[in-house]
């Protein structure tokens, strides 16, 4: 072997993806408030790295839209846009959609168990005020069908433009409280276990739009 080279290569990236993801969670859980200013130092302070991953990492959420920047190099945390919100919700609902069609063939017994689990314990958590466990275990119940997808396009573009609407999720909490989203699970279920993956299709796309229009109205 010449040189470990690639081995510190793949070290680097690693710590720019934790950087990157530690941001961008901070961001969404609103830790870091919109329009609130980000100095790319003090973040290397906070982190213990120099400034180079940092501002990759911070360049990277720039491009999802995520932070912004203005010719002064001032750095903020993007502002929530109600209209931008409400056009990823259509792009969200429509992929989400199209991936419920293509799993509910490949569902067994096991995946239809896991899926009233995860419902339970996404009404348990709304119930208890717990925002961020109910938005993960809102996550795994149609993380159960992009994985059946076995479509990683999906899941890419998903990943890339979700954030967007899990910012005004936790901006606007108390509206979740009256959500119909576990009841719209359990007719996803049923749905599903009847094979019908174009009805579950829509059901799925109208679970996400009634979100939209409890958060956005």
């Amino acid at each position: 072997m010449k040189t470990n080279t690639t081995i510190k290569s793949i070290e680097r990236l690693s710590l720019r993806e934790q950087i990157y993801r530690s941001l961008k969670t901070a961001i969404i859980n609103m830790e870091l408030k919109p329009g609130e200013k980000i100095r790319d130092q003090a973040l290397a302070e906070q982190f213990n790295v120099s400034r180079t991953p940092v501002r990759e990492a911070l360049r990277r959420l720039e491009d999802e839209g995520l932070v912004v920047s203005t010719p002064s190099a001032l750095t903020r945390v993007a502002e929530l846009n109600i209209k931008e919100v409400k056009q990823a919700f259509v792009v969200v609902a429509t992929l989400h959609g199209l991936a419920a069609r293509l799993a509910v063939s490949r569902f067994k017994e096991k995946d239809f168990q896991l899926l009233k689990k995860l419902n339970h314990s996404f009404k348990q958590m709304l119930e208890e005020g717990n925002l961020v466990k109910a938005v993960e275990a809102d996550d795994q119940f149609h993380q159960v069908f992009l994985q059946a997808s076995e479509n990683d396009e999906i899941i890419r573009a998903l990943e890339r433009i979700t954030p967007k609407i899990r910012r005004l999720e936790f901006a606007k909490f108390d509206s979740l409280k009256g959500i119909d989203s576990v009841k719209e699970h359990e007719k996803i279920i049923a749905l599903s276990e009847l094979g019908d993956s174009r009805a579950v299709s829509v059901s799925v796309e109208e679970n996400w739009l009634s979100l939209s229009n409890v958060l956005t109205e």
